[in-house]
């Protein structure tokens, strides 16, 4: 969330204690009561969000998490693309070197695990 939106949120949040003020009072409720229970529904609506937030912090759904998810997928999209046009603008010879070099070094690999 930039600052532009923390910004716009507390601008929209204190708009909506204006207009639920304005409501409770424009219903009948005398101005101490009206104030009152606007404050509620906001104090609801800001318990709401944080619940929701700490909801998505232990489901792991969080924006940069998923931001980082969205990045890996194209990323190794992009990197398979493009090790797959140099493997194929390699000679047999060369492909066949390059399987033999990847058999070997996965079977040292197994040797030391």
């Amino acid at each position: 969330m930039t600052k532009a939106n923390v910004l716009q949120l507390g601008l929209l949040l204190f708009l909506l204690g204006v207009v639920g003020y304005g409501f409770f009072v424009f219903i009948g409720f005398d101005t101490e009561k009206a104030g009152i229970a606007s404050e509620s529904i906001l104090l609801l609506i800001v318990l709401g969000w944080i619940f929701s937030y700490f909801f998505r912090v232990i489901t792991g759904n969080m924006t940069f998490i998923e931001q980082r998810k969205r990045y890996r997928h194209v990323y190794d999209q992009l990197t398979d693309r493009k090790l797959q046009e140099k493997f194929d603008s390699m000679s047999n010879d060369q492909k066949i070197s390059l399987l033999k070099e990847l058999e070997t070094d996965k079977n040292k690999t197994k040797e030391t695990t």
